[in-house]
């Protein structure tokens, strides 16, 4: 972690050199390349969040998909802030027992183990770049290239660290894979970051949609709390005023 951090501090300073060299051989056009690629991407994650992950819940719990976003919201607006699932594990445990109302011994095992391998916004990441950074260099990919990219970004997202950035790392391994130039990535640095953070958001939207899928099947939810709105908000809340008074 220390070293990714490291290398992103200098990181800015390599992707407007490997950009300056990219745009003198490939033009303006890359930048309007770039934005079509940032709206399909971020357009993906989000449906793959709203429709997906709460089809899934309501096909296997019965619970209200809305309810289950409306409490996601603080734990979605950590995992954007921070773009790291590891960093955001305290916010989830708190979100899927105190507010989703699922039991702790089963939070304590989904939630961590969710943050480590249930990366799906980083291997939908991983496709549509490689398709983008294809098509960018005018390389045309079969449909064996295609399903070879599917698997190796599937077992990629997997081994991607829970920090920020390293889904770019692994995604050279995809691009090596099927014979894609990994200065390509170069292209796709300068809006990574925002991404990235869109990209955490849905990955602990799922670890908390996939415990709560967990917990039902196994008789360890408070149903009743699920559906409390407000539960949850008490926790959360703590008198100042009392603490002042016993001390």
């Amino acid at each position: 972690m220390k070293l990714v951090a490291l290398l992103m501090n200098i990181a800015p300073y390599g992707v407007f050199c490997l950009m300056a060299k990219l745009f003198t051989t490939i033009g303006l056009d890359a930048i309007y390349s770039l934005a079509e690629y940032f709206l399909v991407l971020a357009g993906t994650l989000i449906l793959h969040a709203t429709l997906v992950y709460t089809g899934i819940l309501k096909a296997f719990t019965g619970l209200s998909p809305l309810t289950f976003l409306k409490k996601m919201e603080d734990a979605v607006m950590f995992a954007f802030s921070t773009a790291s699932s590891n960093a955001t594990i305290p916010v989830t445990m708190e979100t899927a027992t105190h507010k989703m109302g699922v039991s702790n011994r089963i939070a304590s095992f989904t939630v961590p183990l969710g943050a480590t391998v249930n990366m799906d916004g980083t291997a939908i990441m991983q496709g549509v770049a490689t398709v983008f950074i294809a098509q960018a260099f005018n390389i045309d990919l079969t449909l064996a290239d295609y399903m070879s990219v599917i698997l190796t970004a599937t077992l990629a997202s997997v081994g991607t660290a829970g920090v920020p950035g390293v889904g770019l790392v692994m995604l050279a391994m995809v691009l090596n894979q099927v014979g894609l130039p990994l200065e390509g990535i170069a292209l796709i640095m300068g809006v990574d970051r925002l991404l990235d953070m869109i990209r955490t958001a849905v990955n602990i939207t799922g670890d908390c949609m996939v415990t709560c899928v967990v917990a039902k099947s196994e008789g360890a939810m408070d149903v009743e709390r699920f559906n409390d709105i407000h539960a949850g908000e008490t926790e959360e809340n703590v008198d100042f005023h009392k603490l002042s008074h016993d001390y």
